[in-house]
């Protein structure tokens, strides 16, 4: 049965949580995680790329010149997109990428990247956040002798504003609600910090 260390504040490791059996500690499910990411990636997109089509160019209402006797192609508009300065053939246009997978299907995402992040050593689980730093040269501090290097993604119960104040001008620390992470907000960031309060809560997501 996989376990789960947790620490105290000053990284010493105080006890053990016994993990489920089939959730944590056995092969990445890759192909979930994939198309998770895929879908979450594809929300983000904003999707505002726009070109103009001949119809949409301005100008090109008279014929540039007569139909016979230049010795050039016969032409009708200067904003064909044949033209420089016309229309352009099957251009982007403003349209929206966002799709949706099952909800089963981005639960099974979460639990296999956080099931990738135990595997791989990044998860650090503590008892709880009773830290009262003021200044952010302390805070990362504490963060380096924790040995918390890297894009770290903090993941606590509910919103920690002694926290976010004393972290918001350290550019690789990211703070997220349990009950708002995503598989994509596990995977972008090299460590996990999490309560212990917090995983039980994600542990009744990802069940």
């Amino acid at each position: 049965m996989p376990q789960l260390s947790i620490h105290n504040t000053t990284g010493k490791e105080t006890e053990t949580m016994k993990l489920p059996d089939g959730l944590f500690g056995e092969d990445v499910n890759t192909n979930v995680i994939h198309q998770a990411v895929v879908m979450y990636q594809a929300n983000n997109r904003q999707g505002n790329a726009s070109t103009k089509e001949r119809g949409a160019v301005s100008g090109g209402g008279k014929k540039p010149f007569r139909q016979k006797g230049t010795g050039r192609a016969r032409a009708g508009s200067n904003r064909s997109p044949l033209w420089h300065g016309g229309g352009v053939v099957f251009g982007p246009h403003p349209r929206d990428f966002s799709y949706s997978v099952p909800r089963k299907v981005k639960a099974a995402a979460l639990r296999e990247s956080i099931n990738a992040k135990l595997m791989a050593k990044d998860l650090f689980c503590i008892d709880q956040f009773d830290i009262n730093y003021t200044k952010t040269k302390d805070f990362a501090k504490w963060l380096k002798n924790l040995k918390l290097e890297g894009k770290i993604l903090a993941l606590f119960d509910k919103a920690e504003e002694k926290i976010v104040r004393v972290s918001r001008n350290i550019p690789h620390f990211n703070l997220k609600r349990v009950s708002d992470v995503t598989a994509y907000d596990v995977l972008r960031n090299k460590k996990l910090l999490i309560t212990k309060s917090a995983f039980k809560n994600l542990l009744e997501r990802i069940k």
